[in-house]
């Protein structure tokens, strides 16, 4: 992991410069965004993960080159957040339906969303740090909606963040302020754009549905509340008032797969969790998660991470 890159002392950086983040170390990654708070599941044994950054007044600015992962956000109150691909590829399962391009994605004040990352993408995320309003943007419930523009709007729009990531750093404070207030004026008039040319489709609806996005939600808050032991399929129905059977098909449409394997993977992170905090014994860790075939365990722990547990409690040790 490096922290910002800036090149110079800090003390003496103009208020422009963007800092940049990146990681190859998948147990030091972090998200730098202010005002989103995000949990991620790794799919990948080894990342190569950048974030370049830009605060401004009342808004933020992230670019982040991702890595195959499972990430759960959600947006701190009092702020409205745009989200877009930079790139085209592998479709990115955005809660609970697959696109590629042409989708931008609104969140406000509390506002979550789920996404699976099968592939390294390129996306971009603007935080306004007060609720827009009066703008005729649609107003989000409590997940983000998702919504398909014109391919052209929305090039525009990752042109316009390029452009804006690439400015000068080089004016003084009263220019750097003056700059600052323009390029938020820019970005709002870019979105604008960008939701004054959606496109009727079919899947947004599905996307953005409330009532099927809470019982995912609702299967999240008691996995999160709950980490020091295992959760298993049939308390976790009663706990949350729907049958296994509904569950599952929540799981299925927001992670791609089933109750099973979302489960064994989040327990599996959670041991390296405890791994990686000091735990007492591999051994322990294991049948706190509920993994009682010990040697089962182990492989999926090394196919998962590429290393074994016993080698992931000796670097927690050494450091």
């Amino acid at each position: 992991m490096s922290g910002p890159l800036t090149g110079t002392n800090s003390e003496a950086l103009p208020r422009l410069a963007p800092k940049i983040y990146r990681f190859t170390d998948l147990d030091q990654y972090r998200t730098a965004v202010r005002n989103l708070e995000v949990e991620f599941t790794p799919l990948v044994r080894r990342i190569s993960a950048e974030q370049i950054i830009l605060n401004l007044p009342g808004c933020d600015i992230n670019f982040a080159k991702s890595f195959p992962r499972i990430a759960d956000g959600r947006l701190a109150q009092n702020c409205t957040a745009i989200g877009f691909s930079m790139d085209d590829g592998v479709p990115i399962r955005f809660n609970g339906v697959e696109r590629d391009h042409s989708a931008i994605a609104i969140g406000s004040s509390g506002a979550a969303y789920t996404t699976v990352e099968l592939a390294e993408r390129q996306f971009t995320s603007i935080i306004f740090t007060q609720e827009i309003r009066d703008r005729g943007w649609p107003k989000p419930g409590p997940n983000w909606n998702v919504f398909e523009t014109s391919a052209t709007a929305q090039h525009r729009l990752r042109e316009l963040v390029r452009q804006v990531l690439s400015v000068s750093p080089t004016f003084d404070d009263r220019e750097a302020a003056d700059i600052s207030f323009g390029i938020r004026e820019s970005l709002l008039a870019g979105v604008d754009a960008a939701l004054a040319h959606l496109v009727d489709a079919s899947w947004a609806s599905r996307a953005n549905s409330v009532r099927h996005f809470q019982i995912y939600r609702d299967i999240q808050a008691v996995l999160s509340g709950n980490i020091g032991r295992p959760i298993y399929s049939e308390e976790l129905a009663r706990h949350i008032g729907v049958s296994v059977r509904s569950m599952h098909a929540a799981v299925q449409r927001y992670q791609g797969m089933s109750l099973h394997r979302y489960l064994r993977l989040r327990r599996l992170w959670l041991v390296r969790q405890r791994l990686l905090a000091g735990a007492d014994s591999v051994k322990a860790s294991a049948l706190a998660f509920g993994f009682w075939h010990l040697s089962d365990f182990a492989g999926s722990y090394r196919l998962h991470f590429g290393e074994t547990p016993s080698a992931t409690l000796a670097k927690s040790r050494q450091r």
